[in-house]
């Protein structure tokens, strides 16, 4: 189990008891103000209990539903666009309007904690529109997957999604040529 600072305190009861169980090897620090009883843990639920606001999106949702095998190096997340910058080198920050930043939230079970990660119709929007950034190889072989998957897709949620986008109709259409 992942904990924050504020919950491994309220377990252990002070800082002094925190650093003997720590030395102790009965909790582990993975990064300033998170903990586990694991020395292990899958990243995402790291970098989602450090940062309450991020939502895991892009490259670490693609590889969470297996449209790419291409292990992430880093945790690619979506804030708000006031939110702090995030001085993390193992996360990529995407800032998102407010107004749009929740659509698609969902939250998923990894190993018994809750991540917050955008859904797979949210993602396939993402990824159309940030083609342009990223390798051609990559974006094709996740299209490919999306196209497989194509008639599990909730074509209401995505037509929601466009919707919230200046350019909804070049998106459908990319949508359409590429995917449907």
């Amino acid at each position: 189990m992942v904990y924050s600072y504020q919950e491994i305190l309220k377990k252990y009861g002070s800082r002094l008891k925190i650093e003997k169980a720590i030395k102790s090897k009965k909790i582990y620090r993975l990064k300033k103000g998170v903990y586990s009883s694991s020395d292990i843990v899958n990243p995402m639920i790291v970098i989602s209990k450090k940062y309450k606001g991020a939502i895991i999106t892009m490259d670490s949702a693609f590889y969470y539903y297996d449209l790419t095998d291409v292990i992430p190096q880093k945790i690619y997340v979506a804030t708000s666009r006031n939110a702090r910058k995030i001085n993390d080198l193992d996360v990529v920050q995407y800032y998102q309007k407010d107004s749009i930043l929740n659509y698609g939230k969902t939250e998923v079970n990894i190993n018994g904690n809750i991540v917050k990660m955008y859904d797979k119709e949210r993602l396939l929007i993402e990824l159309v529109r940030k083609r342009a950034s990223i390798p051609f190889d990559y974006y094709k072989e996740i299209i490919n997957n999306y196209r497989l998957i194509s008639d599990e897709l909730d074509m209401y949620k995505i037509e929601e999604y466009l919707s919230l986008f200046k350019n909804e109709v070049g998106l459908f259409d990319i949508l359409q040529r590429e995917v449907f």
